[in-house]
């Protein structure tokens, strides 16, 4: 066969593959897209996405005060034609999820949530108003009946997310609020964890380093929310961009063997 027929053959198989890769991308989008096919989340309404981390770096502030990431460049581009990091992490750091095994002898471990646990429908508590003018203040019983007047029962398995205005503090010291004895920063107030605990809800999350406000000495919600083998989140960002109710949280939590939380890569439908 001559070399411009060996030429032609070719491109003629090329295009004749290029067109089956289209009609099969194409018929893709129509399969995933059609009606009674799309996911429930999508179904549902939701036109944007929020991110709802906090970009982790060295000095991202902790609950005890000191550094709990670090990283080291094992191989790099220059000397090796790719790139790689080696990370050095502390479980809870960042936006992160406690599991119900970082407060329990033997709960739940992060990579054993089920994965249905970690699509929630959001509902966003804001107690901003009052956490600007009182740092020590807490989500009670009365936030979480004024929400469910205004919006409803808690929908089963959602994430109830108290929203206080702190994720704006993120990179200064007011974020860990230290004065030398505590910190101050709120959080959720037992009794609401409680009341939190006869509802369907499957988690709760804050915008502060902790699910206990920042001066608890006993970590009273810790201890009352997570051996109900239910998580929690922490630092969670951006609740000042979703509404009070409607949105859908996807928690991308990590999956190590054994783990008592890990940083989560969280977005919210909206």
């Amino acid at each position: 066969m001559c070399d411009i027929c060996v030429m032609n053959s070719v491109k003629r198989k090329m295009l004749s593959r290029r067109s089956f890769f289209k009609a099969g991308a194409a018929g893709a989008v129509v399969a995933a897209t059609g009606a009674g096919l799309a996911t429930p989340a999508m179904a549902a309404g939701h036109g944007s996405i929020e991110d709802m981390t906090h970009t982790l770096h060295e000095d991202f502030p902790t609950y005890f005060g000191e550094s709990q990431f670090s990283r080291e460049q094992v191989f790099n581009y220059a000397e090796h034609s790719f790139n790689l990091q080696r990370l050095t992490i502390n479980e809870h750091t960042g936006t992160h999820i406690d599991a119900p095994l970082h407060f329990s002898e033997d709960g739940t471990s992060v990579d054993e949530i089920p994965v249905s646990s970690l699509f929630a429908p959001l509902c966003v508590i804001d107690i901003a108003a009052r956490a600007a003018e009182d740092t020590d203040t807490q989500v009670t019983p009365d936030d979480l009946k004024a929400w469910i007047d205004t919006n409803g029962e808690i929908p089963d398995g959602a994430c109830v997310a108290m929203h206080s205005g702190w994720g704006t503090k993120v990179d200064t010291d007011e974020y860990r609020n230290f004065d030398g004895e505590a910190q101050h920063y709120p959080g959720f107030h037992i009794e609401a964890a409680e009341m939190l605990l006869e509802t369907g809800a499957g988690s709760i999350a804050v915008d502060t380093l902790s699910l206990d406000f920042g001066m608890s000495a006993d970590f009273a919600t810790h201890y009352a929310w997570l051996p109900s083998g239910r998580f929690g989140i922490e630092n969670l960002a951006n609740l000042d961009r979703v509404p009070a109710a409607g949105a859908t949280l996807v928690i991308g939590a990590p999956k190590h063997r054994g783990g008592t939380g890990g940083p989560a890569r969280i977005f919210a439908m909206v």
